[in-house]
C-alpha cells in the first residue's frame, strides 16, 4: 500500500520568546493512501493545526511533511495535492451550486460545457441532482454541506482535508453525514483526513484514529484499539466513558498502578460473585442503556447497564455488588503517561 501523507518530526510554534505556544509538538505520523484516518481530540490540542499544515496554510516550524512521497513542507496551498472541507462550507453565495461545484475547475481553465458536466457528475456523486442551478441559500445545512464536498472532489486530489465538517449539522443529519462519507470515501478511494473532537464521529468512520493532547500524539491505532486498549489516562478518558483508578484502588482491582474498566463491562450481581460493593449514589436512563453510579469508598463507578435486563433500576441507597471479567480489566502505563 502506498503512504498518502507522512509527518517527520513536525512541530508548529506560535509567537516569540516568552510568548510561545508550541501547538504541534515533534509529531511523527504516517498516513495510508486510500485511508480514512481521523485526528480526534479537544479544543487546543493541535488537530487543526495539524491539518492546516498538511494542507499548507500554516508552515511548520520544524521538520517535514510530505504528500505521496513529495516534500511539500513550505508549498503554498494550490501546489499541494490536497483539497480542503471547512465546517462553515465556504460556498460563494452569488453563485450556483453547479458554479460553486465547478468552481476549481473555472480557475484551471477548463473549458464552461465540460466542467459543468463534471460538476453535474459529482452532484450525482453527492446525492443532489437536480439542484445545479440553485442558490446556497436555498438548500439546508446537510445539502451544503454535500455541496461544499463535491466542489473538494472535483479536482480528484491525492487528499481530502475535513475539517470538522459536520459539526454544524444537528445530531440526526450529522449521522447520516457519517455514513456517506465513509460510503463516499470506500468508493473513491481517496484518502481522507477528517479533524473532529466527537468520539462517536472517529469511531464509526475511522479505519485508523490518531488521539491529540497538547500538541502531541498520544495514540495511534484501528478504533477498537484506541477504545479497549487505550495507552494513557487521557486516551481512556476522551474516547467513551470509562473507570480509571490509580494507586491503591488499582492494586486491589489487578495488582498495578493505574487500570481501567469500561462502565459497560460492569455488572450487576450477587454478593458471592461481587469484585466490590457499594451503595448507588444515582442512576439515569439513556434510551439504549442505563447507567448507575455505585459509591466506592468515596469514589464513583459508572456502570452501563441493558434496559431489556434492567427494566428497574437501583434505587439511590440501595447497596448492589459489582462483578467483572478479568479481561476487563486494561492496564493502563501510568496515569497521562505514554505507553
Amino acid at each position: 500500500m502506498t503512504v498518502a501523507v507522512t509527518l517527520e518530526g513536525v512541530s508548529c510554534v506560535f509567537g516569540s520568546g516568552a510568548q510561545t505556544v508550541r501547538a504541534v509538538d515533534h509529531v511523527d505520523l504516517t498516513i495510508e493512501g486510500g485511508e480514512f484516518f481521523t485526528l480526534l481530540g479537544p479544543s487546543g490540542s493541535g488537530k487543526t493545526t495539524c491539518l492546516r499544515m498538511i494542507g499548507g496554510f500554516t508552515l511548520p516550524t520544524s521538520g517535514r511533511i510530505l504528500i505521496g512521497g513529495q516534500d511539500v513542507s513550505h508549498l503554498p496551498p494550490y501546489a499541494r495535492p490536497v483539497n480542503t472541507v471547512f465546517q462553515d462550507y465556504a460556498l460563494f453565495p452569488h453563485m450556483n451550486i453547479r458554479d460553486n461545484v465547478a468552481y476549481g475547475l473555472m480557475v484551471q481553465g477548463v473549458e464552461k460545457a465540460q466542467r459543468h458536466a463534471r460538476a453535474e457528475q459529482m452532484l450525482d456523486l453527492v446525492r443532489l441532482s437536480g439542484v445545479g442551478t440553485r442558490r446556497p441559500g436555498q438548500l439546508s445545512g446537510g445539502q451544503r454541506q454535500r455541496v461544499a464536498l463535491a466542489r473538494a472532489l472535483i479536482n480528484q486530489p491525492q487528499v481530502l482535508l475535513l475539517d470538522e465538517p459536520l459539526g454544524a449539522l444537528d445530531l440526526k443529519l450529522r449521522e447520516q453525514m457519517q455514513t456517506e462519507l465513509k460510503a463516499l470515501q470506500r468508493q473513491l478511494g481517496i484518502t481522507f483526513l477528517f479533524i473532529t473532537h466527537d468520539q462517536h464521529e472517529a469511531l464509526s468512520m475511522s479505519d485508523r484514529i490518531g488521539v491529540f493532547n497538547n500538541g502531541r500524539l498520544e495514540q495511534v491505532g484501528a478504533p477498537q484499539a484506541i477504545y479497549n486498549k487505550p495507552a494513557t489516562r487521557f486516551v481512556a478518558e476522551f474516547v467513551g466513558a470509562a473507570n480509571v483508578f490509580d494507586g491503591a484502588r488499582a492494586h486491589e482491582i489487578a495488582g498495578v498502578d493505574s487500570v481501567m474498566l469500561r462502565p459497560e463491562r460492569i455488572r450487576i450481581g450477587a454478593a458471592p460473585q461481587a469484585r466490590i460493593s457499594g451503595a448507588v449514589i444515582d442512576a439515569q436512563y439513556f434510551g439504549s442503556f442505563s447507567r448507575v453510579r455505585v459509591d466506592w469508598s468515596g469514589e464513583a463507578v459508572a456502570v452501563d447497564l441493558n434496559p431489556e435486563l434492567h427494566p428497574v433500576l437501583p434505587m439511590a441507597g440501595d447497596t448492589v455488588h459489582l462483578h467483572w471479567q478479568a479481561d476487563a480489566v486494561h492496564t493502563l502505563a501510568g496515569p497521562g503517561a505514554p505507553a
